[in-house]
């Protein structure tokens, strides 16, 4: 399955080496999760890391913040996540956070189209395809201001320091995340989940300012000059 980002970007969830192991507490049959967030087990896209599907109660918190560190060869990317905003997104991004699925992994894209700037991380596949052998519903946004000159008038602004999911369709949420680095303008499909800090941007500063790697397709997308790999994941707060 590929996931796009506006034009031409971002193959995301697909291929892997494991299959989930659902966590029977959580769950309310053999292949989703009972409670609201609905996690729901992807067996033709198992997992690129084995991890069990999310916990998943019937009170899925739903405010507050909670802070994770990337912490990359690069430098510290801080994001802080909003559960407001989309509460089944953190829930599923600590969890992942928790099992150390994002440990010893490689940001694998980064682009910079004129109107579209992202580093694309999440997947331990380091292919573009792997996800974690779930997916689950959009909690999209609805306060992004439109973009200017949008003759469809659908197109919003994700703003410089967001921190949203990459996704192959409608509710196809899993692993893959991005991170904006300059304010990009996209359809509003991609869930919004929390922001960057300023320390994590000037990071993906350094490595957006090494640009795109040689290769044999495009200038403006692929992986960054500056490979940038996560060495660990951690709940910080």
């Amino acid at each position: 399955m590929k996931i796009l980002l506006a034009v031409a970007l971002m193959a995301v969830l697909g291929g892997g080496v494991a299959q989930a192991s659902p966590e029977p507490d959580v769950m309310g049959g053999p292949d989703v999760t009972r409670g609201p967030c609905g996690y729901e087990v992807t067996p033709d896209e198992p997992a690129a890391r084995p991890v069990p599907l999310p916990p998943d109660p019937r009170h899925t918190p739903d405010h507050g913040y909670a802070t994770v560190l990337l912490a990359t060869n690069q430098g510290p990317v801080p994001v802080v996540l909003d559960r407001a905003q989309a509460p089944c997104t953190v829930q599923s991004f600590l969890h992942l956070v928790r099992k150390k699925f994002y440990d010893d992994t490689t940001c694998h894209r980064l682009t910079a189209y004129p109107t579209l700037k992202v580093l694309q991380c999440g997947d331990p596949s380091d292919t573009g395809e792997g996800g974690p052998g779930y997916k689950y519903r959009d909690e999209l946004p609805t306060d992004l201001a439109p973009a200017p000159n949008d003759p469809t008038g659908l197109r919003r602004i994700y703003p410089r320091g967001t921190l949203a999911m990459a996704n192959a369709g409608p509710d196809t949420n899993g692993s893959q995340f991005f991170l904006v680095t300059s304010d990009s303008v996209l359809r509003p499909n991609y869930t919004v989940f929390g922001r960057i800090s300023p320390a994590g941007l000037a990071t993906l500063d350094k490595v957006a300012a090494g640009g795109i790697a040689p290769n044999p397709d495009s200038q403006v997308d692929g992986r960054p000059a500056l490979t940038t790999d996560i060495g660990r994941a951690k709940r910080t707060g």
